[in-house]
């Protein structure tokens, strides 16, 4: 794929995803490795190098192959970063990075907070929970309010996480492996089956620059075991649809009650939703629950395009926006 197009990035605990799309059409591109640390900090150097990557492998497999070509000029970037802004508060080493390698007319930088809320609701104000190896809620009128609900962490917060629930699901299953009361033998069987010994799984965690990842891996197992019955990892599930149905309630204050969710955490379909739906109704009964238009990489795509056409300010501390023409933003900027 060559010529003008636009480029739009999920980064996640599960990777980058991409898609770019021109004239000639769109090219996606995938990396499941977690996003680069470096100091507890995501690695701004070696997420562009991945980025970079990503797009690039992408594109030349995109419609054009054995041309050698990669995507050409993109007149519009936009980034969703997870842990922003805890985690990269300073993102302008990323437009430095892609700017000359994809000759870039604009590159908007945002928590993927951002990026999913644009994907599931436009650009219209509400609530949106995003739920992946992480969660963070985020309500907002996309000008003055920003009310962040959770996003603390694996070790802080992100209940109803993917890490959360494999975290839960693990400590049932190493409980059932001790002989204790509330484990279950569905999921040591399915711990085993995964990691080997339980000490082989101590290892990897507590070795692992990014535990929650691991952790993570395991929620799709434990939802095997929900939906063959077992209803200690049920209760989990359960659990973590109240979770985040409270983080959206308490992110609706001053904006429309308009909830909508994404991430990948969401395509365990009823086994989250039905909680997760019960949970607002009963906080919040004028809710109004609305299904995503899209994902975090389409909200990307439509930062994109709005950052080219100059549509976009930065506001501190969720969104940058850099342009050729322009210089670097003030963070303070509104």
């Amino acid at each position: 794929m060559s010529g003008l197009g636009f480029a739009g990035v999920d980064v996640g605990g599960g990777g980058i995803r991409a898609r770019v799309e021109s004239g000639e059409g769109a090219a996606h591109g995938e990396d499941t490795s977690p996003a680069p640390r470096a100091g507890g900090r995501v690695d701004l150097d070696r997420l562009a190098a991945g980025i970079t990557t990503v797009i690039e492998n992408a594109t030349r497999a995109g419609g054009q192959a054995g041309t050698g070509r990669g995507p050409g000029r993109l007149a519009g970037m936009a980034i969703g970063v997870t842990g922003m802004p805890g985690l990269v508060r300073e993102p302008e080493p990323l437009w430095h990075a892609l700017r000359e390698r994809f000759e870039l007319g604009a590159l908007a930088v945002a928590g993927d907070t951002v990026t999913t809320h644009v994907g599931a609701l436009g650009f219209r104000p509400g609530v949106v929970v995003a739920a992946g190896t992480g969660v963070i809620t985020l309500g907002t009128d996309l000008d003055r309010v920003w009310n962040q609900s959770d996003g603390w962490g694996h070790l802080l917060g992100d209940h109803g996480s993917g890490a959360w629930i494999g975290m839960y699901g693990l400590q049932a299953a190493l409980r059932a492996h001790d002989g204790r009361g509330g484990g279950s033998p569905a999921l040591l069987e399915r711990l085993t089956a995964r990691f080997g010994r339980p000490l082989d799984l101590v290892a990897l965690v507590y070795e692992s620059a990014s535990p929650a990842h691991h952790l993570a891996s395991f929620a799709p197992s434990v939802a095997d075991a929900a939906h063959e019955g077992d209803q200690v990892a049920r209760a989990i599930w359960d659990e973590a649809g109240r979770q985040l149905g409270q983080a959206a309630v308490a992110a609706a204050t001053g904006v429309e009650p308009v909830i909508s969710w994404g991430g990948r955490l969401f395509d365990a379909g009823d086994l989250l939703m039905e909680p997760f739906l019960a949970a607002v109704r009963a906080l919040l009964p004028e809710a109004r629950p609305t299904p995503p238009l899209g994902t975090s990489v389409d909200g990307a795509l439509a930062l994109a395009r709005a950052a080219a056409r100059g549509e976009l300010r930065s506001r501190h501390p969720y969104l940058y926006v850099f342009a050729a023409d322009r210089g670097a933003p003030s963070p303070h900027t509104r």
